[in-house]
């Protein structure tokens, strides 16, 4: 029994011994090495009375060293297709990002004091479908050893450095297993809970993880957005020229 304890005190020693910004450029580490994808997913907009509506895009992203690039396509419904978002994610500023009407047949700019607003009546937001690379963020306090269900997560707080950011803080919950993100609590310019975002059906590609499934509930609105992924296809070759503005009216 005596070697049990110690065994087991070894290990949440172990656990314990990282720090945040640690345990986040594992998070971060996980999840890259894809290179370039090119992804059909399907977004579910639920109301506070239930009633569903129904979203299908098309998600490019090319990888890269000091940020990622982003061109979103919706195929459907009609009253929203061909609307695309182009982002460029910037580690040391803000990131860049368009959104291109077909209706208007124009290219409009998202300032960075509206990233907060909602990402086409989700409830996400523009800052929120961008990438959340671990140097956007400053770190506090120790993490805390919890469980998520049966899961067993590293628990954590991050300030988003970006001044027109919509959040005061996030809480994360990292698998200790897989460092994957379980789960992550959003909390407004008040300070007070706004959204829960819960991370599931993760596959592993040629080495890469690769989240399927996003739940983001609104605790102020009571509504709901679940983004699933149905298609997922990683090092797809795309180059930086595919992410050009020009792009966007093609």
């Amino acid at each position: 029994m005596k070697k049990i304890v110690i065994v087991s005190m070894i290990a949440i020693s172990s656990l314990m011994a990282m720090s945040n910004l640690e345990i986040a450029k594992k998070a971060d580490k996980v999840t890259d090495g894809f290179e370039s994808s090119i992804a059909k997913t399907q977004m579910t907009l639920i109301n506070a009375n239930g009633q569903k509506s129904v979203r299908d895009m098309m998600m490019r992203t090319l990888e890269g060293e000091r940020g990622d690039k982003t061109i979103s396509t919706f195929l459907s419904p009609a009253d929203v297709k061909g609307t695309k978002i182009l982002g460029w994610e910037h580690i040391d500023r803000d990131d860049d990002q368009w959104l291109y009407l077909p209706a208007l047949k124009r290219i409009k700019r998202i300032a960075s004091r509206n990233k907060s607003g909602s990402f086409m009546g989700s409830e996400f937001s523009y800052e929120d479908i961008g990438n959340q690379n671990y140097q956007k963020y400053t770190f506090e306090g120790e993490p805390k050893v919890v469980m998520l269900g049966e899961m067993e997560c590293y628990q954590g707080t991050r300030i988003p450095k970006d001044k027109n950011s919509g959040y005061t803080k996030q809480i994360t919950w990292v698998d200790t297993k897989d460092f994957l993100i379980r789960k992550i609590e959003y909390y407004d310019r008040k300070g007070e809970l706004l959204k829960t975002a819960l991370f599931s059906d993760y596959k592993k590609r040629d080495g890469v993880w690769r989240v399927g499934k996003i739940e983001m509930h609104n605790h102020q609105n009571d509504k709901s957005t679940i983004l699933i992924w149905k298609e997922d296809k990683i090092k797809a070759g795309l180059k930086s020229k595919d992410f050009d503005k020009r792009v966007l009216k093609r």
